[in-house]
């Protein structure tokens, strides 16, 4: 309980008064500025030791505040995940199309649940602070939500400006909700000045505060009516349709994403395409292509800036990802099938288009080559247009094998001057004299940054070839991977690997042709004769042969390929015919079926939530949620730093009982502890080094309970096509943090104060400076936001644009909050 001055110069503590403080403490320093802190007797302990273990213990309760504030989200994501069925005519007058929209406005959602998800740590050390205080003002509240304030709109605002990747920008999509909350925030400041310094100076009267608390439902009502634009000019995309539907899908992601997974959702005909565009990276097994299309699903749904606040958190935690964790080897792939300049996302792979690009590729997707080899070439050849010059940039990537040990690096620039077909480079392998298994490493393809040198090129199938440093000098023999291959008839091109084994060394070529049986040439297939050249050192070549599709039901059908007539001292192995079986695609359902499982588990795997407690404990009690492979050293520290934690709020209901709304309860009613402990350790740090509690609250708590949304926002910069959820709902907080934060606790001081006959007493002071200061100086930032937007030189855009300037905003930004938390 908090203990009181009394005007005699005696001291009061529950019902006993006593002479002075040290007669209380003993002279305990610091020891009355808790309300629920200390709990041992520690006024023997050295200040130094004191003062660090308060402020250890202040860092390890914000990484606790993280944890609870991520099922707390889990929870808030269940809530605001209700849909109900819309039904829409279709081409079939018996069978409407039914969908299934959002029944929370995305506005709403993030002004309540999200904003106090978010905010709920500063929210509630305000209230607790002023019931703690007697109904007493105190500092530390209304300090650490100005402190919050400042450094979300400066800080992250300059994080957000400076991480796009140059040549990149990002824009607010919904100006109009931003224009609102951005007026509130302003509006939530200069009502803190009228309150503290003009209305009635140094106090809060009762009116006062109910207008402060008024605000917040104003606010959530204006935004909601600028989402759904009932009174604006509407919009030449029809969004409002697009609102009152559940925002379907943007038109330019649309196009993006044509061929795959419409609206974020996983259908059969996106997985065929998908699995169409994976099978032409050979190796890959269908739990590969699962974990893919679940990353690819995952990168094509619309997320909030929640689902980026809850990955930021178990990023610093150590917990489960929120995004498909890849191996090396898919993360090359996916890179490769996202290289594609005109589908920023997974889209088709480079078709030869001879009348408009070159095409760039390496000649093979492998070779094999000597420990004691030296120096040897690779060649990357030219396909389509041959009449222009053209770059690409060729990079080696570590597999088992590692740059400087095993190979020399490489990063350079490739030019085809205009006719060119062919260029080799210098590939260097490091002879150690030691014994050691085969290894790889890799080349990679890429186009270079500059927008002008990437016009008439791209990339082929081949932009990534691996290379095997092995003891072998031998031209070796040719054959067929495996005697038989099963296609489904829509597969489009059947791809038959013929691999080289036994010795690499040497330029040496086979022939092949196709030989009719149940499936005949021209019908069933177009086949023929060919010839495959492997280069000095290469292992691997694909016989492609088209397969056509007549959509019509019969049985399996197959042909077969043969090698023959090899040269170069290369012999045929073993395997020297294979059978291809064309099946129809009423054999691929089980399979399609089988990876559409696959893929639903990855992704129910990535959920924000959980549905039992036997999930959140498994979650608890492993690192990187139960994935090891991908865990890394600093998952495992993250971990056990946070396992108690984890452990301890891992007894909080899940979110599938009571529709997720006992678990928001509970989740906050922990946030609340936890806060109250957080509050005592900062005043009880901020007195034993000698700072004021507005100090303390507006650097380090202000400071703590911001980190996840700086890093939240920096994710959704980087990954978001427009910069809503990265600085779209930081006015929208803020405005949140003045009108709940404190209109709750100043309404119920007030109305205290008001029934005993007092005056809820608020001095300006250091305060009423803070919160003038900051409220000039957002002005200014948001004004720069929008000059950003509509001004040339920074490329019309809030986030990123040209280097330069947005340099310069970003460090404008960042020296705004140093103004602030000086004084």
């Amino acid at each position: 309980m908090e203990a009181l001055d009394n005007e005699d110069g005696s001291y009061t503590i529950g019902n006993n008064t006593y002479v002075n403080k040290a007669e209380v403490f003993g002279g305990y320093k610091c020891g009355d500025r808790g309300l629920l802190l200390p709990i041992i007797s520690e006024y023997t302990w050295p200040l130094e030791v004191r003062a660090t273990l308060y402020l250890l213990g202040l860092l390890y309760c914000f990484l606790g505040v993280a944890i609870i504030a991520d099922i707390f989200m889990g929870a808030i994501e269940k809530i605001t995940s209700k849909t109900r069925k819309v039904y829409l005519t279709s081409e079939k007058e018996d069978e409407p199309e039914v969908i299934e929209v959002r029944i929370w406005s995305d506005t709403v959602a993030n002004l309540t649940l999200m904003a106090l998800g978010s905010s709920a740590p500063e929210i509630l050390l305000s209230i607790i602070e002023v019931i703690g205080r007697n109904f007493e003002s105190g500092e530390l509240g209304p300090s650490t939500i100005v402190g919050s304030a400042a450094f979300n709109l400066f800080v992250i605002s300059a994080v957000c400006v400076m991480t796009i990747p140059n040549g990149e920008h990002r824009r607010i999509k919904d100006i109009k909700v931003f224009a609102v909350t951005a007026v509130f925030s302003v509006v939530a400041y200069l009502w803190l000045l009228i309150i503290l310094v003009a209305s009635s100076k140094d106090e809060v009267e009762w009116w006062e505060a109910v207008v402060t608390l008024l605000f917040f439902p104003l606010l959530v009502t204006i935004a909601w009516v600028a989402e759904k634009n009932f009174f604006g000019v509407p919009n030449k995309t029809d969004t409002s349709k697009q609102i009152e539907l559940g925002s379907f899908q943007p038109a330019d992601k649309f196009l993006r994403e044509r061929q795959y997974f419409r609206d974020g959702r996983l259908d059969r005909d996106g997985l065929v395409a998908f699995i169409k565009e994976v099978k032409n990276y050979p190796g890959l097994t269908d739990e590969d292509a699962a974990v893919l299309a679940a990353s690819k699903l995952v990168e094509s749904q619309s997320h909030s800036r929640m689902w980026y606040r809850v990955g930021a958190v178990r990023s610093m935690t150590g917990g489960r990802k929120t995004q498909p964790q890849l191996s090396y080897k898919l993360k090359e792939v996916y890179n490769a099938m996202n290289e594609h300049p005109e589908a920023p996302t997974v889209g088709e792979v480079p078709k030869v288009m001879p009348h408009k690009n070159a095409i760039i590729d390496f000649h093979s997707a492998s070779c094999a080559v000597m420990e004691n080899i030296g120096k040897f070439q690779v060649a990357i050849c030219r396909s389509g247009r041959i009449d222009s010059k053209v770059s690409v940039r060729v990079e080696t990537i570590d597999g088992t094998a590692t740059e400087e040990q095993d190979y020399v690096s490489i990063n350079q620039v490739i030019t085809f001057e205009s006719g060119e077909k062919e260029k080799f480079i210098d590939v260097e392998i490091i002879n150690d004299n030691q014994w050691e298994p085969d290894e790889e490493f890799f080349l990679k393809l890429s186009l270079l940054i500059n927008s002008e040198q990437r016009q008439g090129v791209q990339l082929g199938r081949i932009s990534i070839m691996e290379i095997t440093i092995l003891n072998d000098d031998e031209p070796g023999m040719v054959m067929f991977q495996k005697r038989g291959f099963l296609v489904k008839e829509s597969v489009g091109n059947a791809v038959i690997p013929v691999v080289r084994k036994n010795g690499a060394d040497g330029e040496i070529t086979v022939k092949w042709r196709t030989i009719d049986k149940s499936a005949l040439s021209g019908r069933d297939f177009e086949g023929g004769e060919g010839l495959l050249v492997f280069k000095h050192t290469e292992i691997s070549q694909n016989i492609e042969i088209p397969i056509m599709d007549d959509m019509t039901p019969e049985k399996d059908e197959h042909f077969e390929v043969e090698l023959f007539d090899p040269e170069g001292g290369a012999k045929l192995g073993q395997i020297n015919r294979t059978a291809v079986t064309i099946t129809n695609d009423d054999d691929f359902n089980n399979v399609l079926s089988n990876m559409m499982m696959l893929t639903n588990a990855n992704v129910h795997a990535l959920q924000v939530h959980h549905e039992t407690y036997i999930s959140q404990i498994k979650d608890a009690l492993n690192v990187n949620g139960g994935d090891i492979e991908n865990a890394t050293g600093a998952d495992y520290v993250l971990h056990f730093l946070t396992f108690g934690w984890k452990i301890l709020f891992a007894m909080v209901p899940p979110p599938s009982v009571l529709g997720g709304w006992l678990c928001f309860f509970v989740s906050l009613g922990a946030i609340g502890f936890l806060t109250a402990i957080i509050g005592d350790l900062a005043s009880i740090f901020g007195c034993l080094v000698g700072l004021k509690d507005s100090v303390t609250a507006i650097t380090f708590v202000a400071l703590g309970t911001s980190l996840p949304d700086t890093f939240a926002s920096k994710s959704a910069a980087i990954q978001e096509k427009y910069a809503d959820n990265a600085i779209g709902n930081i006015t929208g907080s803020n405005s949140v943090n003045v009108f709940l934060g404190l209109g709750l606790p100043w309404l119920m001081a007030s109305v205290y104060h008001a029934i005993n006959g007092t005056k809820f007493t608020v001095p300006a002071g250091n305060l009423g400076f803070s919160v003038g200061l900051f409220t000039g100086l957002s002005i200014a930032t948001i004004g720069v936001l929008m000059l950003r937007r509509v001004l040339g030189v920074f490329g019309k855009t809030e986030l990123g644009g040209p280097t330069i300037p947005k340099i310069i905003s970003g460090l404008t930004y960042t020296t705004q909050p140093m103004m602030v938390f000086a004084k």
